[in-house]
């Protein structure tokens, strides 16, 4: 064993400090968010709450659940997530499969032009006029094909078939007369769990999260995602209709706004949250696995 000198010691308890402070800084404002959306609204407007919830309730809660947007807007969003990350899932394996094949011919040129899409694209004006002649305005499809697949993920997958999985385990296959979508599908995808697993949560929360599209695209607010709902709530203040005005006091609407806009956030964010812990023990090996370049 090792003995550690006095520097070494030093330098360790400095990381410590350092990344204490980094968690801290990080953790405080989920925390704050957190709790005051269970205290009661007058107390974190007037700054008396600084970490646990002060004057419990729910009614911040209520409201939102009982807003007719807000529901229209989660349920939208977890359509759009849900077919938008399996058809990103379906093309990046689609895309990094043939292009991990030492026998595919031109998957070098192929790759070339993927990575210059990434540096290069038309711009926003050209991308909306191709949008609406596509005939896709202000429809479910405008939220997932534009953004159907990934560059920088198919990029990361071939790696990890490249690195991963023996190619003699792909010529055994092919001799004893498989196909190659019967070796994708029996020996690479069994395989690719934690890389699947790492473009799952990557594609889950750039759907869940996406806004832009549909700021853009999108002017039917039956179609809005809640992240466009969030925004509304958020930044220009459109929390009337879920406010009750039983009297016309300024401050009473304000206290009420606050509360809204801290539960909003902390119910915007709960499927991520729960999504996480399942793909965890994927994520860091397919990250890592995944981002070797040999």
């Amino acid at each position: 064993m090792l003995l550690e000198s006095r520097g070494d010691r030093v330098f360790n308890v400095m990381i410590y400090i350092v990344l204490s402070v980094i968690t801290v800084i990080v953790l405080y404002p989920l925390v704050f968010v957190l709790s005051a959306s269970f205290s009661d609204p007058q107390t974190v407007l007037r700054g008396e709450m600084l970490l646990w919830p002060k004057g419990v309730n729910l009614n911040s809660y209520a409201k939102i659940f009982q807003n007719h947007d807000i529901l229209t807007g989660y349920s939208n969003t977890l359509l759009y997530t849900s077919i938008g990350t399996l058809i990103n899932l379906v093309m990046t394996i689609l895309g990094a499969y043939p292009l991990s094949r030492k026998d595919f011919v031109g998957r070098n040129a192929i790759m070339a032009i993927f990575v210059f899409t990434m540096f290069f694209g038309g711009g926003l004006i050209p991308t909306y006029l191709l949008i609406k002649d596509l005939g896709m305005l202000n429809t479910l499809w405008v939220m997932i094909i534009p953004n159907a697949v990934s560059i920088y993920n198919i990029i990361i997958m071939r790696t990890f078939f490249q690195q991963s999985i023996p190619y003699e385990l792909q010529e055994a296959a092919t001799i004893d007369g498989c196909t190659n979508i019967q070796i994708l599908r029996r020996i690479i995808l069994p395989l690719s769990m934690p890389i699947i697993a790492v473009m799952i949560l990557f594609y889950a929360v750039s759907h869940w999260n996406a806004f832009f599209n549909a700021l853009l695209y999108l002017s039917d607010k039956s179609k809005f995602p809640l992240q466009l709902i969030l925004r509304e709530i958020l930044i220009q203040g459109q929390t009337s209709d879920m406010v009750k005005m039983s009297t016309e006091s300024a401050i009473k609407q304000q206290r009420e706004v606050e509360g809204i806009k801290y539960a909003v956030l902390v119910v915007a964010n709960i499927p991520v949250l729960i999504l996480y812990p399942f793909l965890q023990r994927y994520f860091v090996k397919g990250v890592m696995i995944g981002a070797i370049k040999g």
